[in-house]
């Protein structure tokens, strides 16, 4: 399995020629603070931690959200974010395009989406058609800046293992890279690629294959502490 980054020149552009936005999707200018720890940030080592998935919601991340979420407030901010992705998100629902679960566990989203509805086969290009649900999902991650994002690329067992590892990272990777030009602070977004590892469902029919062809978001609070 192979993390993916968006590439460091593209996050820092991405993040010192924007404007951060406050939970409400309000846009506010980047303080010096902000700018100083995105330069550090980029130019060293401390983004492989920042932005590996053991370390989400510590160090670095807390103070590029602006404070981490604390006690029942975790669940009471996950719970909104939960119900205005299925307000926006409703006609892909009820198409079968997308579903959103919530992890009780630890508060986690998980938003998936049918990798036939955001991609043509063996391709990784975004499908036009596709921009316009990816932008509803990206406007409901900028309101709510205090989570980490983690895309996951999955597909079915047709081809090789070693095929299908590569084009579920690409895939995931060309997701990460969207909600990064629709300024989702990079610093909150990873992508991985599962290949035929994780199936949902029985490979051996089409319908199974389909179900297994899919990009997950994972949604995770950054909690203080």
């Amino acid at each position: 399995m192979q993390t993916r980054l968006v590439a460091l020149p593209l996050l820092a552009s991405l993040m010192l020629s924007a404007c951060a936005t406050n939970d409400l999707s309000e846009s506010r200018d980047l303080s010096k603070t902000e700018k100083g720890a995105i330069i550090g940030t980029v130019s060293g080592a401390a983004l492989g931690a920042i932005i590996n998935h053991r370390n989400r919601g510590k160090g670095a991340l807390i103070g590029a959200v602006g404070g981490g979420l604390t006690g029942a407030g975790v669940g009471y901010y996950m719970d909104r974010q939960a119900k205005d992705l299925q307000k926006q998100l409703q006609p892909e629902i009820q198409r079968g395009d997308i579903s959103i679960e919530k992890r009780a566990s630890d508060n986690a989203l998980l938003v998936s989406m049918t990798a036939s509805t955001g991609f043509d086969t063996d391709s990784t290009l975004l499908k036009p058609g596709y921009l316009p649900t990816l932008n509803k999902i990206a406007r409901v991650l900028n309101q709510y800046g205090k989570t980490t994002v983690t895309v996951i690329g999955h597909t079915d067992s047709v081809g090789t293992h070693e095929y299908n590892q590569a084009l579920s990272e690409r895939r995931a990777q060309s997701v990460m890279d969207y909600f990064a030009g629709q300024q989702v602070n990079p610093l909150r977004l990873e992508s991985y690629g599962r290949g035929e590892t994780e199936p949902r469902a029985d490979n051996d029919t089409e319908a199974g294959r389909q179900l297994n062809r899919r990009v997950e978001l994972w949604i995770l609070p950054v909690v203080a502490g």
